[in-house]
């Protein structure tokens, strides 16, 4: 398999665009693009003075800090990028761009990121060194086959990711609309430490963990790495335990290895799910209950003296069903994902090392 060096067909943005022409929208950041190669989410802040990076569409961006969090993204559009986001952008040559970010996609990039990264605490990648990362190298017609064969799978998983956000949207609006502005005075108000199991988790290293596909979840917004065991059941409530996120309230429909954060289960999934609506209405006084300037924590006790109220059980009745139908779509939906996610991952090396051929697409396991 031929191959060429990132920089023989591509190179780092050389333009510049006024932070003023920018909104939360199209300027990309390390904080706002997500880890695990899950593109980027809006930015929650922006500045309005001087210049940064300019991006145009068919760019490729790449978080240069910490290279181990895989934040990757193929821009769609134009916009600016900070200084710790290597904006890649291709030269006039025969490579198509997706193709070219379909290689960086690829495990072993972050890995080659790391090991030529600067620094133990806040690794950064060495911008000489990246531009020597081997691409492979096919001609048009395969590398269009095989940038269209994995973009079909990308855009089952996006659609996926749509139809939940909006199914998300819908549970928070039915929790808004029955138990927030229209609860009932009587209903009686009890702590969530008496309605709840709330419990600190087991830390575990990456180190320490074997092989496996159980998502650990820590201190972060997103899981951490992986490991082959489960210590909490689907359908689990987390808070970031500490770091730059304690505090963040997330719920996982799936068995989970619970780390560096707090958990939290009621006495059923429907009460779990009515709770986790109630602290993510809450997520900012949550936040600000973190201790500690250099390291903020969120300890149990934080989440276990937050006030909610006892479920009424004509209440349940109604409401559960609805829930629990919104809730197991999202996780159907995530299952699916889930799948096509590993079936890209394990397809992606053997397409670019010329393993698998595109020619018979047809037979790959895409629509089973």
């Amino acid at each position: 398999m031929n191959k060429v060096k990132l920089g023989d067909i591509a190179k780092y943005s050389d333009t510049r665009v006024k932070l003023s022409n920018l909104t939360v929208e199209n300027y990309i950041g390390t904080d706002n693009m997500l880890q695990n190669k899950q593109g980027k989410v809006n930015s929650d802040y922006l500045l309005k003075e001087g210049q940064t990076t300019q991006y145009t569409k068919n760019d490729i961006l790449i978080a240069n800090i910490r290279p181990y969090l895989k934040k990757i993204w193929f821009a769609t559009n134009e916009g600016g990028s900070s200084a710790d986001v290597l904006t890649i952008r291709l030269k006039e040559n025969n490579f198509l761009p997706k193709f070219v970010y379909y290689n960086l996609f690829q495990d072993s990039f972050f890995d080659y990121a790391m090991k030529v990264s600067k620094g133990s605490k806040m690794p950064r990648g060495d911008k000489k060194q990246i531009l020597n990362f081997p691409i492979s190298n096919f001609d048009l017609p395969t590398q269009t086959a095989i940038a269209d064969l994995l973009s079909s799978l990308d855009d089952k998983i996006e659609l996926n990711n749509k139809i939940n956000k909006e199914l998300e949207d819908l549970a928070k609006t039915i929790y808004d609309y029955w138990f927030v502005q229209n609860a009932d005075e009587k209903w009686e108000r009890k702590k969530i430490g008496e309605i709840a199991e709330v419990i600190r988790g087991t830390m575990i290293t990456e180190k320490q963990t074997k092989k496996g596909n159980i998502k650990v979840v820590a201190g972060g917004v997103d899981y951490s790495y992986c490991h082959s065991e489960f210590n909490r059941k689907k359908n689990t409530i987390t808070v970031s335990g500490s770091g730059a996120n304690a505090g963040f309230v997330n719920f996982w429909r799936e068995e989970i290895f619970a780390s560096d954060c707090t958990t939290v289960i009621s006495k059923t999934d429907f009460s779990t799910m009515l709770i986790y609506h109630h602290l993510k209405l809450h997520q900012e006084n949550i936040f600000r209950s973190a201790k500690g300037s250099a390291q903020p924590h969120v300890y149990p006790s934080d989440i276990k003296d937050i006030w909610f109220f006892e479920i009424p059980k004509r209440m349940e009745e109604k409401f559960s069903p609805v829930f629990t139908s919104i809730n197991d779509q999202i996780a159907k939906n995530q299952l699916e994902s889930a799948r096509l996610t590993r079936l890209r991952d394990w397809l992606l090396p053997m397409l670019m090392n010329g393993q698998v051929s595109v020619k018979n697409n047809e037979n790959l396991p895409i629509n089973h």
